[in-house]
């Protein structure tokens, strides 16, 4: 015959068990703590033996970046502004499709040239860092904000053209160059995009200007060549 177990210890049991075994909570991380929605910031610069205004003249030409920009798929112009101090017209609203990792977006971006000297293009809500001084009497262009999209919280890109000069080998004689700086600030909307692109965001800016360097190659030397 079993023996039977006291009342006092099956309550002490059942204390136990009420002790230390609770369920525990199911562990959930939360989507909006995925790496990838900080602001990042990037630089690059080259010197390039060509003349300025060539070389701005292909920055400018926002219709032509999905041939040679990295990850942009689609570009095409779909606002110019008015005539500038010389008669020229300069971009300053685009449609742009880019995609990596499997994932396309298009997003509209605002546009300010600076002729000769500055194409910035701006979405979300970044700020104009081109001051009033260089906007070539399009002030309503330059103070506008830029333009919400659902793949970026915040982008910046700028670039700036610099002539230089540096003596050749034969006397009086300066060789040309130019320098190039390009500026990238951008935060993702979606943290899912940022997690996606993490192996490729912090080489952006290099890779975008490597291949604006091919294609400065490609299209200004080739005169030379004939």
């Amino acid at each position: 015959m079993a023996c039977p177990i006291p009342l006092r210890v099956i309550r002490r049991i059942s204390s136990l068990r009420t002790q230390n075994f609770r369920p525990v909570a199911p562990i959930r991380r939360s989507f909006l703590t995925l790496p990838g929605s900080e602001l990042i910031s990037l630089k690059e610069t080259r010197i390039l033996p060509y003349e300025s205004s060539s070389l701005y003249t292909l920055i400018a030409d926002v219709d032509r970046y999905s041939s040679f920009i990295p990850y942009c798929q689609e570009s095409r112009v779909t606002k110019w502004s008015e005539p500038d101090t010389k008669g020229k017209r300069w971009p300053e609203q685009a449609d742009l499709k880019v995609g990596w990792g499997g994932f396309e977006e298009t997003f509209t971006s605002k546009l300010n040239c600076v002729s000769d000297t500055i194409v910035e293009a701006l979405g979300g809500d970044a700020v104009p860092a081109v001051s009033r001084q260089h906007s070539l009497g399009h002030l309503s262009r330059i103070e506008s904000p830029a333009i919400p999209n659902n793949i970026f919280k915040r982008l910046s890109t700028r670039w700036t053209v610099k002539p230089l000069s540096e003596q050749s080998a034969t006397p009086g004689v300066a060789r040309v160059l130019t320098e190039v700086n390009l500026a990238i600030e951008f935060q993702f909307s979606n943290p899912l995009y940022g997690s996606l692109s993490k192996a490729v965001a912090p080489k952006l800016a290099e890779v975008m200007i490597e291949a604006f360097e091919k294609r400065a190659k490609l299209l200004l030397d080739s005169p030379r060549q004939g």
